[in-house]
């Protein structure tokens, strides 16, 4: 649990955490781990807060809903008092598994549904909340946050949008890219990296990772992705590789360039496990290419690890991968949702975030520094450390 040194602020007002339908599942854990953490405070008196009205709840989650008309339209309604309350939205822009209604069609959520549902609860709260922070591990729009053409600016028109109707904070996951962040410069914005819980569900799944420059090397499988496997490498001691893409500018397939080919910099790979890293698994054409080229250069097992799975075009190129031995694991984080078939493959490793974001809001309502929290250099280190020993 988090230490208690972080707890001698009085908190910004009372905890609420608004969990939309889309992020229910992630919202409930996140509540049941501040709900244990709060109770062992109040029990032991670790801090003189503990017994302030209200700091000590069975659960933190407002009823809100969002509900639509036969016609699609939607409204939010908040069935309890948030008023002077530190509000934390959380929702998934991804979560396609949800449907509504329209003239008796049925309609799947789309992330432009998803972020209209963020705006009517901050509409609804009617500027009664003391502060509200939105937590939208998935940023919207993050894909289409700068110009090449005469084109819209869509995720910087959002964050503007957004910080306009009151929100004080955004915190997401591996933004696509973080400059984005400059459309808001007066307002916060933390883009998080999921590196340690990466790392932890690596070696709690695999019990055989050598993890030195002679038998590993992370992987970057484009320029974009170089800061986030440089760090990655770094904290493990490990070298890192990259591919660069060529692609065909003459034209356009599914609103991009296609990619011709990879090309690879860096040094052997022969015998080594390869750890991909990137900010998501899209269709995953790009990821199967890095890893067919990987294998071609006698690459050993392979590892996936993105923070998003989104499989847009389903499971069937990754299976097909796994049985030819081209990829040993893949993981990805439950920020985004997960299908139940993609939970039950046995090369799926699943990266849990829920007590990350209990501890990120936990300390927030504090109003005391996560400086620690989104820097976990020596949590890896130490991880690494009790590996090493306990496979020595």
């Amino acid at each position: 649990m988090p230490a208690d040194k972080l707890f001698q602020s009085i908190p910004v007002g009372n905890l609420g955490i608004v969990a939309l339908e889309s992020c229910n599942d992630m919202g409930h854990r996140v509540d049941n781990y501040i709900a244990a953490w709060r109770d062992d405070r109040k029990n032991r008196n670790a801090t003189p807060f503990a017994s302030f009205p209200g700091y000590k709840q069975d659960s933190y989650i407002v009823d809100a809903k969002c509900s639509r008309f036969g016609s699609g339209e939607a409204k939010c309604v908040i069935n309890q008092s948030v008023r002077g309350d530190d509000i934390y939205i959380l929702v998934d822009v991804c979560n396609y598994s949800l449907t509504y209604k329209v003239c008796g069609h049925t309609n799947h959520m789309s992330p432009d549904d998803h972020y209209q549902d963020v705006k009517r609860v901050i509409a609804a709260i009617s500027g009664k909340a003391r502060r509200i922070t939105v937590i939208m591990p998935f940023l919207y729009e993050s894909r289409q946050h700068k110009r090449s053409s005469r084109e819209s600016l869509d995720c910087a028109l959002a964050l503007q949008e957004l910080t306009n109707m009151g929100v004080e904070s955004i915190i997401t996951f591996d933004a696509h890219d973080p400059r984005v962040q400059n459309a808001i410069p007066l307002k916060g914005f933390e883009t998080v990296q999921p590196t340690y819980q990466f790392i932890k569900a690596l070696l709690n799944n695999v019990d055989d990772m050598k993890l030195d420059a002679d038998n590993l090397m992370v992987i970057s499988p484009d320029e974009g992705g170089m800061n986030r496997a440089i760090y990655f490498a770094n904290v493990l001691g490990v070298d890192m590789g990259m591919f660069y893409k060529r692609r065909d500018y003459t034209k356009i397939v599914d609103g991009r360039n296609p990619i011709v080919a990879h090309e690879f910099l860096g040094t052997d790979i022969e015998g080594k496990d390869m750890l991909i890293i990137d900010d998501m698994i899209s269709s995953g054409d790009s990821m199967i290419d890095v890893a067919t080229e990987l294998k071609k250069r006698k690459a050993g097992r392979i590892f996936v690890c993105t923070t998003f799975g989104l499989f847009t075009n389903g499971l069937e190129k990754f299976d097909e991968a796994y049985e030819k031995g081209l990829i040993y694991r893949v993981l990805t984080t439950n920020l985004v949702y997960q299908t139940p078939e993609l939970l039950e493959k046995p090369y799926y490793i699943n990266v849990d975030m829920s007590k990350y974001i209990a501890l990120l809001i936990d300390t927030l309502n504090h109003d005391a520094s996560i400086s620690d929290l989104l820097n976990p250099v020596e949590r890896i280190h130490k991880k690494v450390a009790e590996y090493k020993n306990s496979h020595l």
